[in-house]
Parts: structure tokens; C-alpha cells; sequence
């Protein structure tokens, strides 16, 4: 599976998404609430996982 270049996007996308949920976590638990950052942590998470999940699929279906 992970030979494809669907399965390697997935493992990619896999680990954006990780970090980016442990991004957003850290951002929440901000003792300074003025401080606010430019990166959109949620979405980037919410994207990489949607684009994990298709390209799972289409490794585990072989395309």
C-alpha cells in the first residue's frame, strides 16, 4: 500500500494533520489571549484528514 504515491500522500497527510491538532491544542491552552496566530490550526487539520481518507482509499483500491 504505501508503495503507491496515494499511500505515501496518506502517511503525509496523516502527520500534517497530527501536528496540526497538537498545534490547535497548544493555542487553546495560551495563557496570553491577546497573542493571537495567523495559522488556521482547525482547518488545516479538518483538510488533511478529508485528503488522508480519499487517498487511503485509493491506495487500499490500487489506482
Amino acid at each position: 500500500m504505501f508503495h503507491s504515491l496515494w499511500g505515501q500522500l496518506a502517511l503525509v497527510m496523516s502527520a500534517l494533520a497530527g501536528t496540526a491538532a497538537f498545534a490547535d491544542a497548544q493555542r487553546m491552552r495560551r495563557s496570553d489571549f491577546d497573542r493571537v496566530g495567523f495559522m488556521p490550526w482547525t482547518g488545516i487539520a479538518m483538510i488533511s484528514v478529508m485528503v488522508a481518507v480519499f487517498a487511503t482509499a485509493f491506495a487500499l483500491k490500487g489506482l
